[in-house]
């Protein structure tokens, strides 16, 4: 650019505007072509020099400032809607509309009225004009929905494809313009490409051509949503933020919140709580209804404080012998309950009310403590969600979860995960045998457990800010030997504090050294939660439990008063809990061997009253037969 370049009054400044424009307004010179692609339906931040107010603008808005200060005559947008129109702000005057209005009309004298519908062959006669222009006047042209425009990169139509190679040809052969005020120096006459995705339009026509260049749009960084939330504070009566602590904690809050979301959304926001009535300091549940959907939050319910206090009571009656992974489960739901959750990053977080990993032996307890969570949490078991992992040991197994990609097979069905937790954001998400999935899978998780959100195969972002994510593993139960066999790597008895130990080393082995992903472990932090085997008192605690349930369940199913002789009872204590590797899980199989099916065989053969009285007696084996001695 040479220092003899003037700026039109008005105008945005060289270093107002966000830096992709910045960077299309200093290649003007050098590039016949743009594509602009990403964050295009958003607002954009310009600061105005000697600290006037900043503005917020839309992409064409910007896009027609940033040209009329380099001398530009007009912007046409064309569009697969409204077809080819000038482009013109709202505060545009009468003058300058005029003035646009001229100069276009003198660029498209042979074409179609501005809005007529639009069609490749029009569009191509007007990019011509403004390549080679005989006028000598400085236009642009932004193509809206370029992502539209051809059907897709591998099943072109003929005509989609001839107009492609017309304009990569049209790129190398356009002639810059000069133009007696703004940026004298010859420019070219841009066509700019607005795109969601950079590879919407076909890589042969951007690819290795130096005059078409690609800008990526950015969604907004801290600083432009702090911006951004002074200035929609005037909404809620704040016209000075210096003084007035409480209305800057509740700017700040605000701009920290909204990580990941738009400029353009935080105004929806806005406009939201002002719809409902909330004051600034309320902005937070805006934001939730904003992104969820819901204004309902159960984790500020009155009485959840309540509900987890008693749970120190009734969830160690339901998870038998697991004092150390209750106690710490609760201290978690118990932080998450207060939003404490993050509290020690320097900003607010949306990552998820809870994280945990519960790793240990088979059967103790691990998928019960996750359905207690979500009963105590949500007062509803419904609101667990489980997923083997191991069905999801291929890498391709992964579009279940967020969905296939457009183009794919099963595209529209959306993913399991995705679309569950956008139905119901109050969630417990269980995760089983986590160390089964393929490791570009666990990839997934990451953004979750760091953003609280995830992108599915739609492309539409999904929030897991109010879920509780509970991982399960096996790993360091079993280490392979110098052989290559898995021998026991922690067994019953030995005490509690060596066997997490051993663990949480196998834990980390395994997501550093096998699986190379470090950075996931470190996402899990010290919320790995260790469970013991079943020792001999919560065995048989356990055994008592699942035999009661087995009596009241004939009562219910059958009306028949079922009641186990304490000699019975205690011969099928010795059965059913004599292998401590084996968990609870294995008690309730033993027990469906050694006391269920022989039960249902005697009370078949003898066909019971509905109201009667049946007494076990004793339990008697004949070879691999079990049968039960009725009284």
């Amino acid at each position: 650019m040479s220092v003899e370049d003037t700026r039109a009054p008005g105008s945005v400044p060289p270093g107002g505007g966000p830096p992709f424009i910045r960077e299309f307004e200093a290649t003007l010179p050098v590039h016949a072509q743009f594509v602009l692609w990403g964050n295009r339906h958003d607002s954009f931040l310009v600061r105005e020099p000697g600290g006037a107010r900043p503005r917020l603008l839309s992409l064409p808005d910007l896009l027609w400032e940033t040209l009329r200060a380099s001398g530009y005559a007009c912007l046409l947008v064309h569009d697969p809607v409204d077809g080819l129109r000038v482009h013109l702000p709202a505060t545009a005057t009468a003058e300058e509309t005029e003035r646009a209005e001229a100069a276009a009309a003198r660029l498209l004298p042979r074409l179609p009225r501005p809005g007529a519908l639009p069609s490749l062959e029009a569009l191509r006669t007007l990019m011509a004009e403004l390549a080679r222009p005989a006028l000598r006047i400085r236009a642009a042209l932004a193509i809206d929905d370029a992502s539209r425009i051809a059907r897709g990169q591998t099943e072109m139509e003929p005509n989609e494809r001839d107009f492609f190679r017309f304009c990569a040809r049209l790129s190398r052969i356009a002639v810059p313009v000069g133009a007696p005020e703004g940026r004298t120096t010859p420019l070219y006459n841009p066509v700019i490409w607005l795109a969601d995705r950079e590879g919407d339009l076909p890589a042969w026509l951007t690819s290795g051509n130096d005059q078409i260049r690609s800008i990526g749009l950015p969604v907004p960084d801290l600083g432009d949503r702090q911006t951004t939330a002074r200035l929609l504070m005037k909404l809620f009566g704040v016209t000075d933020l210096d003084s007035d602590a409480r209305a800057a904690e509740a700017c700040e809050a605000f701009a920290a919140r909204t990580d990941g979301l738009t400029l353009q959304a935080m105004i929806e926001v806005t406009r939201l709580a002002r719809d409902r009535g909330l004051t600034m300091t309320e902005l937070p549940d805006a934001i939730r209804l904003y992104k969820l959907g819901v204004m309902d939050n159960p984790w500020k319910r009155e009485y959840l404080r309540k509900r987890i206090t008693d749970g120190q009571h009734s969830i160690p009656r339901r998870v038998v012998g697991q004092p150390q992974a209750v106690t710490k489960t609760l201290d978690i739901l118990k932080r998450a309950a207060l939003g404490l959750s993050g509290a020690q990053q320097s900003r607010s977080s949306d990552r998820p009310r809870g994280v945990l990993f519960f790793a240990g032996p088979t059967g103790v307890g691990k998928t019960e403590l996750a359905k207690a969570v979500s009963s105590l949490v949500f007062a509803d078991e419904s609101a667990y969600l489980r997923f083997d992992m191991s069905e999801f040991s291929a890498e391709h197994a992964g579009d279940r979860l967020i969905g296939a990609p457009p183009g794919y097979v099963g595209h529209e069905a959306g993913g399991e995960l995705t679309d569950a937790v956008r139905r119901q954001p109050f969630r417990v998400i269980l995760f089983d045998e986590i160390e089964k999935a393929h490791p570009r899978i666990l990839d997934k998780f990451l953004q979750i457990l760091e953003d609280g959100r995830l992108t599915d195969g739609r492309g539409s972002t999904v929030h897991f800010s109010e879920s509780v994510l509970v991982f399960t593993s096996n790993l360091g139960m079993s280490v392979e030997d110098d052989g290559g066999r898995l021998v026991p790597h922690v067994h019953p008895g030995m005490p509690y504090g060596e066997i997490e130990e051993r663990v949480k080393a196998a834990i980390s082995d395994h997501f550093t050294r096998v699986l190379g992903r470090p950075e996931l472990l470190n996402r899990f932090g010290d919320n790995i939660v260790v469970f013991d085997f079943i020792g001999p008192e919560a065995a048989a605690r356990i055994f008592d439990l699942q035999l009661d349930n087995i009596v009241s369940r004939v009562h219910e199913e059958q009306g028949i008063a079922l009641e186990v002789a304490p000699e019975a009872r205690e011969a099928l204590r010795e059965r059913c809990t004599g292998n401590p590797h084996t968990g609870g899980r294995g008690i309730g199989t033993a027990l469906e061997s050694q006391f269920v099916n022989p039960l249902a065989r005697a009370l078949f053969d003898r066909d019971p009253a509905a109201d009667a009285h049946v007494r076990v007696t004793g339990l008697r084996r004949e070879g691999d037969i079990v049968s039960v001695e009725l009284a």
